[in-house]
């Protein structure tokens, strides 16, 4: 049986995978109709706007950051992966395979 803690750990853990999952929505539809953000949020716009996404590409690259966010999660990872770290697990991926 679960302990209390590891229980609010994952509702934790799941309340801020569904608020990460709104932000990117937020983001693919264009319309960030809010003023307050947790700092957590914050942080990832910030390494997103940091990573000079190309116009064209925005969008698919995004949809797959968070297909990548949500796999983690599923493995059990309690910390959200930036959009940076994941840009450059895909770049050393590709240059493993060459």
């Amino acid at each position: 049986m679960p302990t209390q803690s590891a229980s609010l750990l994952e509702i934790e853990s799941e309340a801020k995978l569904t608020q990460f999952n709104r932000l990117i929505q937020d983001l693919l539809k264009g319309n960030m109709n809010r003023n307050t953000f947790r700092p957590w949020e914050i942080t990832l716009l910030l390494d997103i706007e940091g990573c000079s996404l190309a116009t064209g590409n925005r969008r698919e690259v995004l949809r797959r950051y968070q297909k990548a966010v949500q796999r983690g999660y599923d493995r059990g990872e309690t910390s959200l992966l930036r959009l940076s770290e994941y840009l450059d697990n895909l770049k050393n991926k590709r240059q493993a395979a060459s």
